[in-house]
């Protein structure tokens, strides 16, 4: 299946624009794009991110499976189709690894709370800085489908998830209804998580 041109210049664009900004070191990270009610436009394994060109980007399944014969897609896919499936509303998934986020979760319990940010704003249901969100934090684990499990549990006791998460000592993962959304989220998202770790450094 051959990927519309508007969707990998998403994904490559967001690649370069995470690389930049130092979230997607060697080929970490994943970015992809709904393309329909069982498509999803993804990153090929291996891949660097800040050096995307169209062909880097693939399609799969809603269940994860390649469309093109012999194709590697990301392998965190699952989590991706996780997503899409979860909230109907997700056209675009972003995932990055930052010092902050790697850093954070590696002391965080099952969650990471930010409070007061003005840049909680772009969250839904997030109209003023007063308000605070519970960046839920899992158990890394190999198994994707036993993580995918985990995520669905925490999801269903959960009112109002978040639009994001965070995987111990491993990465992030942030969604919206769009690629420019998504990105919002992300760059927002990074930016409380980088002030709360500088927050909890001994003062000089």
């Amino acid at each position: 299946m051959s990927i519309p041109a508007e969707a990998a210049a998403a994904i490559v664009a967001a690649g370069r624009r995470m690389d930049a900004l130092g979230w997607v070191p060697a080929t970490a990270g994943n970015i992809s794009v709904r393309l329909g009610p069982d498509r999803i436009a993804i990153t090929r394994s291996g891949r660097h991110k800040g050096m995307l060109e169209a062909g880097d980007v693939m399609a799969v399944d809603a269940a994860g499976a390649a469309i093109e014969p012999g194709a590697r897609p990301s392998y965190e896919t699952l989590l991706h189709c996780g997503i899409y499936r979860r909230f109907p509303g997700a056209g675009a998934v972003l995932h990055g690894h930052s010092v902050a986020n790697t850093v954070l979760s590696r002391r965080a319990g099952d969650a990471i709370r930010l409070a007061g940010y003005e840049l909680l704003k772009v969250f839904p249901g997030g109209p003023t800085h007063e308000t605070a969100v519970d960046l839920p934090v899992l158990d890394n684990d190999q198994d994707i489908a036993r993580l995918q499990a985990a995520l669905d549990a925490l999801w269903d006791a959960t009112p109002e998830p978040p639009p994001g998460y965070l995987i111990r000592g491993h990465g992030v993962y942030v969604w919206g209804p769009g690629m420019d959304a998504a990105m919002a989220r992300l760059e927002a998202l990074e930016f409380m998580l980088l002030c709360h770790l500088e927050e909890g450094r001994p003062m000089r």
